[in-house]
């Protein structure tokens, strides 16, 4: 049988903090309806614990939190998804939208190693998170001081996405590609490349959180 050696690290699939609200509930339910079908053996009841079993199969697949090697660079991407947009920003900013789907992982990784000078919850509406009104929506202002200076990310929740759950508060220092947030169901994750810096992506491009780069040299 083929088997890993023992010098290379194999790869963790966790669950995500902060999905046990959501997910204990589905699988108490998937549970006590696998059991009743097994108890009963009757179709109607295996029928009946088809549903839950998959509604939880399924959220399984949406909080899983798999390890990264984390990639090289001086700005490497919060969130898997695909870039939404890339827009000048007036004080010479340049902003980088990911959109994430409910298929993507949505923990969220730190784009550059520093120090989170502050995390900050802003009120809002819930529009699709594609949605250009999405900028409304609820939100999480991070601002991380870095060796590029102040970097600002954004987390957006969308419309199924109503709890963005960070890791880590004010005056935490993190390490580049560090998990620091939540965003439950379909949501954006904004990155404001400093003054300077590049984008070294293109609209419509997949990202993978912590591994691929946003800026260019």
């Amino acid at each position: 049988m083929p088997h890993s050696p023992d010098n290379v690290p194999r790869r963790r699939v966790r669950l995500a903090r902060g999905a046990s609200p959501w997910l204990l509930p589905t699988l108490a339910s998937a549970a006590v309806g696998v059991a009743r079908a097994r108890r009963t053996g009757r179709w109607p009841d295996r029928l009946a614990a088809v549903p839950p079993a998959a509604l939880a199969a399924g959220m399984l697949w949406f909080f899983r939190d798999p390890d990264r090697e984390i990639a090289e660079g001086r700005v490497l991407s919060p969130a898997d998804g695909v870039v939404q947009s890339i827009m000048p920003w007036p004080d010479g900013r340049t902003r980088v939208a990911i959109f994430m789907s409910p298929l993507n992982v949505h923990v969220n990784r730190a784009p550059l190693a520093g120090t989170v000078t502050s995390v900050e919850h802003v009120p809002g509406g819930y529009v699709p998170a594609f949605n250009k009104e999405s900028e409304n929506n609820e939100r999480v202002v991070w601002h991380l001081d870095t060796e590029l200076g102040d970097v600002e990310m954004v987390q957006i929740a969308g419309a199924v996405a109503r709890r963005i759950v960070p890791y880590v508060t004010g005056g935490t220092k993190v390490e580049q590609g560090e998990r620091v947030g939540l965003i439950r169901f379909g949501s954006r994750v904004d990155v404001y490349l400093p003054q300077g810096v590049a984008a070294g992506v293109d609209v419509g491009q997949a990202t993978t959180a912590g591994v691929t780069r946003l800026d260019r040299d």
